[in-house]
């Protein structure tokens, strides 16, 4: 059995670790409802603008009478080259928040990587950095430091100019996103979504539905909106991961925290325990003693 110093000594580092984890957990909730906001505030106007695009698109598509798409950034093509965004994080301390992520990423790659001639990543975060270069058998096309609340819309047009350019340019045919969806504070959902070529959806037909005057063009319209679109769900996108991130790390530091003081609550009971016996060895000793000075 331990000794009463060495319980004791645990039992105050058990306490120790458990201030560090109430802390964060409180760090974390106190950021994620900044998050939280803030992505709630971006999901609407993704939303609508991707709906304006639609329309445009089908407008001059319509008007034009012809199957071409309406810009190159709708085109769709052969998918040979593919290329993956993974939007990790450069912290741990989060439960499942990375591993998840990362293990969707490579369960994907593995089971499609038949189908392309080559998938590429480009990575967002040091944890995504650190597991795929241990991986010589993936290619990395990007690496970018995590995102944050601050430097999230500047990353994001950043990397929508270059998947754009790469895009045009023919050395890429498609291109998809990997993060983490916030669903509550408890409950994040790792997501795979298409970004280029950019999917607009079918509207109903125009009998009976009012067409405008653009100026300068539709077309020019569209070469200002496009590129605008993809900005928007990038960002979207990585305010998404960021909430996602806190609230994983609010909920690991909130089991880690419960768990301290389960372990805190043993340890005080095998202390007492060892305390009681130690007392207990003491008086039969003392009783030992005093039935020998008898004798």
């Amino acid at each position: 059995m331990p000794s009463l110093k060495a319980i004791r000594t645990r039992i105050a580092s058990v306490k120790s670790t458990q201030k560090i984890t109430r802390a964060m957990k409180l760090v974390a909730a106190a950021r994620l409802r900044r998050a939280q906001d803030a992505m709630t505030a971006a999901r609407p106007y993704a939303r609508r603008l991707g709906e304006v695009i639609a329309d445009v698109a089908a407008r001059l598509e319509a008007s034009a009478k012809t199957d071409e798409p309406a810009h190159p950034l709708l085109t769709r093509r052969e998918v040979k080259r593919l290329r993956m965004i993974i939007v990790s994080s450069d912290r741990g301390l989060a439960g499942g928040y990375n591993s998840n992520l990362l293990r969707r990423t490579e369960r994907f790659v593995t089971d499609e990587k038949p189908r392309y001639e080559q998938i590429e990543l480009a990575l967002l975060g040091r944890k995504a950095k650190e597991h795929f270069k241990r991986r010589p058998s993936v290619t990395i096309a990007a690496e970018y430091p995590g995102v944050t609340s601050e430097t999230a819309l500047v990353r994001a047009r950043e990397l929508a100019a270059e998947i754009t350019r790469d895009f045009l340019d023919g050395k890429i045919d498609s291109v998809l996103v990997v993060y983490n969806e916030f669903k509550s504070a408890i409950s994040q959902t790792v997501a795979l979504e298409p970004l280029l070529p950019i999917k607009t959806a079918e509207l109903p037909p125009n009998e009976g539905r009012i067409d405008f005057e653009y100026e300068p063009s539709k077309r020019e319209v569209l070469d200002t909106l496009l590129p605008l679109y993809l900005e928007i769900e990038l960002y979207r996108v990585m305010l998404e991961a960021i909430a996602s991130e806190f609230g994983a790390r609010m909920s690991a530091m909130d089991s880690a925290t419960k768990n301290a003081k389960e372990m805190i609550g043993s340890l005080t009971l095998e202390f007492n325990r060892a305390r009681q016996a130690a007392i207990t060895k003491e008086l039969m000793e003392i009783v030992g003693g005093a039935e020998a000075l008898k004798g």
